[in-house]
């Protein structure tokens, strides 16, 4: 696990986060690749809601566990359902609202 020690203040990097558009998408990926994507949806996370303001820990506190969800369940066939809604920001991020998550918290025009 990489350890943060700030928000990051500009979009990282996270080409192998940004293949991803359906859970389906992750189920082929070796135990590294999987490690790999729980860095770099943590880091990404980390910048949306320091963009965004909001709940960082239930996000932070769920990546593995998500990850691992969607990598053994049938997802969106089997549903999963998430205690509080910032639990389930990484959920989001990893079916098809990446580039949604940055308006949470933000009133729509």
């Amino acid at each position: 696990m990489k350890i943060f020690k700030e928000i990051p203040l500009k979009k990282p990097a996270t080409p192998l986060l940004d293949t991803i558009n359906f859970p389906s998408d992750i189920r082929s990926f070796s135990i590294n690749e999987l490690e790999v994507l729980a860095n770099e949806l943590r880091e990404f996370l980390l910048y949306s809601v320091g963009q965004s303001g909001g709940h960082l820990g239930g996000g932070l506190g769920v990546i593995e566990l998500t990850i691992v969800l969607h990598y053994i369940f049938n997802t969106p066939y089997d549903n999963l359902v998430w205690d509080v809604g910032h639990q389930a920001y990484p959920h989001k991020i990893l079916t098809g609202r990446k580039d949604k998550i940055q308006t949470i918290r933000k009133k729509k025009d």
